[in-house]
């Protein structure tokens, strides 16, 4: 049996353009992970069968269409722990997801390399290609075209999940952006980024990059005044994120925020 954890991920920027002639959108976005984790085991099997999480429908696609590229049947049985809350854009589905993915790959007789996982992980999820490399990452294109970068991992992060939040589907945000036309200025948006990203030496740097296009919250000013040094939604939400440069202030700021929801002290990690 092989195991392994399934990170979570923030998105330290997120700019959203025009929609493409795939009907996708142009995104441009900054991927971290940070140390909260699911867990993913995998182990050959007469028949495929993942437990552990009713709800999970990416792990059994992920390994259905592996063994489809490899030209085998999906025997795998495959089990998922929960950490990483659903739906509340930390990407918990798309790790779990890949973590699966190089599982069960290297368990063939011939892997497949990682350019066609990387394919492969790109059909599943705009994410999933992400939980697959290793360190930080600029997203673009539809998210799934990946260039490293060399980012600070010396900060502390609260995450905080509000009571009562229902993450809105993708279409759903989609759909608003377009209607408010969010799409006008992401040129300016844009190159703010890649100006800041060129920039950034200290972890305080990151205090520059452009704001989340998709989603906001009024918890990101009561991070800020608890003394963060960033802060904005991860995805589409509902998570919002804080960064601090120190963990004395991070763990008050996660106990005073406990009041409005789930919260998590955590930190940034290069791999799973």
């Amino acid at each position: 049996m092989n195991r392994a954890p399934a990170v979570a991920k923030v998105n330290l920027a997120l700019v959203v353009g025009p929609r493409r002639n795939d009907d996708r959108h142009e995104v441009a976005t900054v991927l971290q992970r940070i140390d909260l984790a699911d867990r993913i085991a995998v182990e050959p099997a007469s028949k495929l069968s993942v437990k552990g999480f009713a709800e999970d429908t990416l792990v059994r696609g992920a390994l259905e269409e592996l063994a489809a590229a490899a030209g085998t049947k999906p025997r795998w049985a495959a089990r998922i722990w929960k950490q990483i809350p659903v739906a509340a854009g930390l990407g918990g589905g798309s790790s779990d997801a890949a973590t699966a993915l190089r599982l069960a790959n290297e368990m063939l007789p011939e892997p497949l390399s990682a350019e066609a996982l990387h394919e492969l992980a790109a059909r599943l999820g705009a994410d999933v290609p992400f939980f697959l490399t290793a360190g930080p990452q600029l997203g673009e294109g539809t998210g799934t075209d990946l260039r490293p970068l060399d980012l600070p991992q010396d900060y502390w992060i609260v995450l905080v999940l509000p009571k009562d939040a229902r993450k809105e589907s993708t279409a759903s945000v989609y759909a608003a952006f377009d209607q408010r036309g969010g799409e006008d200025g992401y040129a300016e948006r844009r190159a703010r980024l890649d100006k800041t990203l060129a920039a950034v030496h200290r972890a305080s740097d990151l205090a520059g990059l452009p704001p989340n296009d998709l989603a906001s919250s009024p918890l990101t000013d009561e991070l800020r005044e608890l003394g963060a040094f960033r802060a904005d939604v991860s995805g589409a939400g509902p998570t919002v994120y804080g960064l601090f440069q120190h963990r004395k202030p991070a763990a008050a700021a996660e106990r005073a925020l406990r009041r409005v929801g789930r919260t998590w002290l955590s930190v940034p990690t290069w791999y799973g």
